[in-house]
């Protein structure tokens, strides 16, 4: 399916994932309504994608504010008069004993990994069903499937967005809407509280990686949906 004139919202797209996939989806023609916290990075995105002839409308705010996720959902279907795919990518980790979580930290966490997720689905989705037709695709991690020790708050929250996902799909497929999830290891992002390029990370996914597995699922045919993706480095077991 081509992605020319559609338009794609992505949560967490100031840098790595986001950043990436938002330039990705602007060479191939689509809109993107880019979210994120940093006004600074947005509108540095902003002004790369308009050198590529690409268009671009910037929200700055937090993905648990339901005020801001309203107001977001509004101004794209506004702008661009259609939301046709949202990639909810925001997302951070805390990795502590449990004895050592903060509910501060719970908050936090469950806020962006989760909350956000369930706000910006609720708030697209009924303009999807209006269209008949749309493509949700939440970026979770391979720790939906698994845990560690250190990663009670961070893999409790990816399983409750998994979950959520798969409920919601079988939801909403009836309105010809597609829920996607992908699980993703280890990928060179700033999230490893290291900068991209580290030489730590030069065997992890790249944001490119990323950006393309993604592009990939958007682009199925209309009777095809990828329910399930999961990607990992050679370099990593699973």
């Amino acid at each position: 399916m081509s992605l020319k004139d559609k338009t794609v919202l992505i949560t967490g797209a100031s840098k790595g994932i986001g950043r990436t996939l938002a330039l990705t989806l602007a060479e191939k023609g689509a809109n993107v309504s880019l979210v994120a916290r940093s006004e600074i990075e947005l509108m540095s995105l902003k002004s790369e994608i308009e050198v590529i002839g690409g268009k671009a409308e910037i929200f700055v705010g937090s993905v648990a504010d339901e005020h801001f996720v309203k107001n977001t959902i509004s101004k794209t279907v506004q702008v661009f008069g259609q939301i046709d795919a949202l990639v909810n990518n925001a997302g951070f980790g805390v990795f502590k004993q449990a004895t050592e979580i903060s509910t501060e930290d719970w908050d936090s966490i469950y806020d962006t990994n989760v909350k956000g997720t369930f706000l910006f689905c609720r708030e697209a989705i009924p303009n999807m069903k209006l269209a008949g037709a749309g493509h949700i695709i939440n970026v979770a991690s391979d720790v939906a499937k698994r845990v560690f020790d250190g990663g009670s708050l961070y893999c409790s929250s990816k399983y409750a967005q998994d979950a959520f996902s798969m409920a919601l799909r079988k939801e909403v497929r009836k309105d010809g809407i597609k829920v996607s999830v992908v699980y993703s290891g280890l990928v060179d992002t700033f999230f490893h509280n290291r900068a991209e390029g580290d030489p730590h990370q030069e065997k992890y996914l790249s944001s490119q990686n990323m950006a393309d597995v993604i592009t990939y699922i958007l682009e199925a045919p209309k009777h095809v949906v990828i329910d399930e993706l999961m990607i990992h480095p050679m370099s990593q077991e699973y």
